[in-house]
């Protein structure tokens, strides 16, 4: 049978998604199947991708109509994240708050360029940096472009390493970039461990009630983490639980991965969305840190590469903060920093699709 130039394409890209995994690791338990799937439903032919096949059945139930992938995904994350960091330094939160600038910057360019609110506001959840929350926001907004908001969001999500950079080495001079910050840890009982994730579910739930399911599973599974009574639950959590459900995630999207549904100048115009989304969310953060530190003292100046790490995509950009601060002086340990503002970035990206939710959700009933 013959195949048009549309599905070659779209194989041709699958073939691209495997080689990143493969050759570059650029999240091999995502960009595989991703790929892999791609092929698969664009053969001439294929009927593995249509209603009674196993790749839309996987759609369907873990995101179409139950959400279980997104739900469940947030239960290992929550087991791999250690909140210490921000508990002992909370001021890192409004880092993480800031860094989701780009999600309403990217929603206001869409909605001026004509899409539909619900739709504007899906595009710019791209900028969340966080898969579940992006297939949540758009499947309840109903978006008519959620196919290709699924896989920008997550290819934008593998490519950080290489569009942060890009954003903290334009956004920082020398000098700040130079900026040493000196960790003192502090002790974080164990009481106020287990109660973090109790009270930031009560929190949020509250504040933003449309991201009460993601918040709820996101601190169940650092609950499981701290408790002391289920390390063998956490540790699945985090180590079968979090790749398996990604791996299934990853296929699931493979339907809406077909040319006939992405091959179009909307997808192209998301993916330029996407990437405002993305390069304005580390400009707010990195922006947020040099308004700051025109109130503080030398000495207590924070280097603004941590701003860079405000963004949810837990851990590559605390690595990538890490990774340039290292490049401008090699005693200049960003890390421990950079992680308090990326477990706050998860916090915000989940809190801002509940305001979106909640803004947008009376328009589309």
């Amino acid at each position: 049978m013959a195949i048009n130039w549309k599905d070659l394409v779209m194989i041709l890209v699958g073939i691209l998604l495997i080689y990143l995994a493969i050759k570059k690791d650029m999240e091999p338990t995502l960009l595989l199947p991703m790929g892999f799937g791609a092929i698969l439903v664009n053969l001439p032919g294929s009927v593995i991708a249509v209603d009674h096949g196993i790749l839309a059945w996987l759609f369907e139930v873990g995101i179409e109509t139950a959400e279980v992938f997104p739900l469940l995904l947030f239960i290992g994350i929550g087991a791999m994240i250690d909140f210490g960091p921000v508990l002992s330094k909370p001021w890192l939160i409004f880092i993480g708050a800031a860094g989701q600038g780009g999600i309403f910057i990217s929603m206001i360019v869409a909605a001026a360029l004509g899409f539909p609110i619900h739709d504007a506001a899906s595009i710019g959840i791209i900028g969340a940096a966080d898969g579940p929350t992006a297939i949540l926001v758009s499947q309840q907004l109903q978006s008519n472009y959620v196919a290709a908001i699924l896989v920008v969001a997550y290819c934008y999500m593998a490519l950080v390493p290489i569009i942060q950079p890009v954003v903290l080495k334009a956004t920082t001079t020398k000098k700040e970039k130079r900026i040493k910050m000196h960790y003192t840890p502090s002790s974080v009982t164990k009481a106020t461990r287990i109660a973090f994730p109790i009270v930031a579910t009560i929190v949020c739930g509250t504040l933003a009630p449309d991201s009460a399911a993601l918040v709820g599973m996101l601190m169940f599974g650092n609950l499981l983490r701290e408790c002391g009574c289920l390390d063998s639950l956490s540790n699945a959590a985090q180590n079968m639980l979090s790749p398996l459900i990604t791996l299934l995630l990853g296929l699931a999207i493979a339907p809406q991965m077909s040319g006939e549904k992405l091959i179009q100048i909307e997808t192209i115009m998301i993916m330029g969305f996407g990437l405002v989304a993305f390069i304005f969310d580390t400009a707010c953060g990195v922006f947020f840190v040099k308004i700051a530190n025109i109130f503080l003292k030398e000495g207590k100046k924070i280097n603004p590469l941590i701003g860079g790490a405000g963004i949810s995509a837990f851990p590559m950009s605390s690595r990538v903060v890490q990774k340039v601060g290292i490049e401008a002086d090699k005693q200049n340990h960003l890390l421990p920093f950079a992680l308090g503002a990326n477990v706050s970035g998860q916090i915000g990206s989940v809190l801002a699709g509940g305001l979106l939710l909640s803004m947008v959700l009376p328009f589309v009933r």
